[in-house]
């Protein structure tokens, strides 16, 4: 089988502005398991929306970007239900600004010959392929950033700002998250920023320039996104799986408090995940146990135990269908590093 012939069929990303989810969010509220955790969700989010105090945090693990969901968080973002996110490098960088470039990713099958993939530059994310050729070439696009800017460290935040400016003027792809987040002045953190095509990108301009060269201050992500947290004062997190980005912005909290501020526990919280409980690990740890660390109020916290792409659309739907966001006030917290 030739690489054409695997590369065919694009991901699609789902457009929940084109159905309304309401009328199965309003049956799910009187079921049970799943479907009531989901609708509880979808009531949490709302919360959020309507506080108009509260500052909404989105944080992103996973590759729900890759798996087709990549538009439902750009429409987030432009019909202000964000005002701040927390991801890994992947979704930022190898799946977003990847499609900004104007590459796809394509359908596949987890039951296939790997090495027949490796042979072809395939990669595989479970039945979702990407071709490395191109992949290469988005690392390579960031290390020409790097190259144009000023060598010093900077937050993962102020180098995806550089890059959504780029993306301004050569985007193939004109509603990418990087580039919309940089127009309405939604600052993004990739607090493990490196494990992502943006480090092999750094790594070549490191490489090249070794004495002069740009670096990534994750500590300076820490204190940037607890900043928001201050001035915010009132937050919810929607957390879509767990690890990093999850454990980041849920400390923002404690840090808070070391830094002599006095700062409520996030007040909504709902995570969407797969993860078993029962290993301790942060990706599990329900939003309850979050409780006892002084990070997550139980008062509006909803776990869903299902695959995000299953339930994710549903929920933004039912927000988007609501309308309540049309007159919520802007936060553009990327501003507040320019004072």
């Amino acid at each position: 089988m030739e690489k054409k012939d695997l590369l065919k069929q694009t991901i699609e990303h789902i457009d929940v502005k084109s159905f309304d989810s309401a009328p199965i969010i309003d049956s799910m509220r009187k079921m049970s398991f799943t479907s009531r955790e989901t609708a509880g969700a979808a009531d949490i989010l709302q919360r959020m929306i309507k506080d108009r105090d509260c500052s909404i945090i989105l944080t992103l693990a996973g590759s729900t970007s890759a798996g087709g969901c990549m538009q439902v968080y750009v429409d987030m973002v432009k019909c202000n239900m964000i005002d701040a996110i927390v991801a890994t490098g992947a979704s930022i960088v190898d799946m977003d600004f990847f499609e900004a470039l104007g590459f796809k990713h394509y359908r596949g099958t987890p039951f296939i010959d790997d090495k027949m993939l490796r042979d072809n530059y395939i990669d595989r994310i479970y039945d979702t392929y990407i071709d490395e050729e191109e992949l290469q070439n988005c690392d390579m696009t960031v290390k020409v950033i790097a190259d144009s800017l000023e060598p010093r460290p900077y937050s993962s935040r102020e180098f995806i700002r550089e890059m959504g400016r780029y993306l301004v003027d050569h985007s193939k792809k004109k509603d990418s998250l990087v580039q919309t987040c940089y127009e309405h002045d939604v600052p993004i953190f990739c607090p493990a920023f490196s494990d992502s095509s943006a480090g092999f990108g750094l790594v070549k301009h490191q490489w090249e320039r070794p004495d002069k060269h740009v670096s990534i201050d994750s500590v300076k992500d820490f204190l940037e996104l607890t900043q928001i947290k201050m001035a915010a004062k009132t937050t919810g997190l929607f957390m879509i799986g767990g690890g990093v980005p999850k454990n980041f912005v849920q400390d923002t909290v404690i840090c808070a408090e070391i830094l002599g501020e006095d700062v409520p526990m996030h007040q909504y919280a709902v995570q969407i995940t797969v993860a078993d409980v029962r290993d301790g690990a942060c990706s599990s740890s329900t939003l309850k146990e979050a409780s006892s660390w002084g990070k997550v109020d139980t008062v509006y916290e909803q776990m869903v135990y299902a695959e995000a792409t299953s339930v994710l659309p549903l929920i933004v739907s039912y927000a988007y269908h609501r309308g309540d966001w049309k007159s919520r006030e802007k936060r553009r917290w990327g501003r507040i590093y320019d004072r």
